[in-house]
């Protein structure tokens, strides 16, 4: 089976990192580019999150204190044209989040 870019760029054209500490809301992050893959770790809750591109809005991939990594279904990154939104089900009211987004 071959795979085929769906884009492709030859070089990282934008990138951000930032920290936050939820608020017991959802956390919107505003880039000012449309994001291809997003990390995100949730110090407090020992998380880590991936979210890219071609995922449906639903899912990304969890990762948790005891190693195990699976697809999660709840809509806890969500990617839009210029940034993305943590949803407050996943990180929650003092939460100290870490984030990075490439695009």
């Amino acid at each position: 089976m071959n795979a085929v870019a769906t884009s492709q760029a030859s070089g990282v054209v934008n990138f951000a990192t930032g920290t936050v500490t939820g608020d017991g809301t959802d956390i919107v992050v505003n880039l000012g580019f449309t994001p291809r893959h997003v990390e995100v770790v949730n110090v407090t809750d020992v998380e880590a999150w991936r979210k890219f591109q071609g995922m449906t809005a639903e899912q990304a991939v969890k990762e948790v204190t005891a190693g195990t990594t699976t697809i999660d279904a709840g809509s806890a990154i969500v990617l839009n044209e210029r940034g993305f939104t943590l949803a407050n089900a996943e990180f929650g009211s003092a939460d100290v989040i870490h984030w990075a987004a490439w695009g």
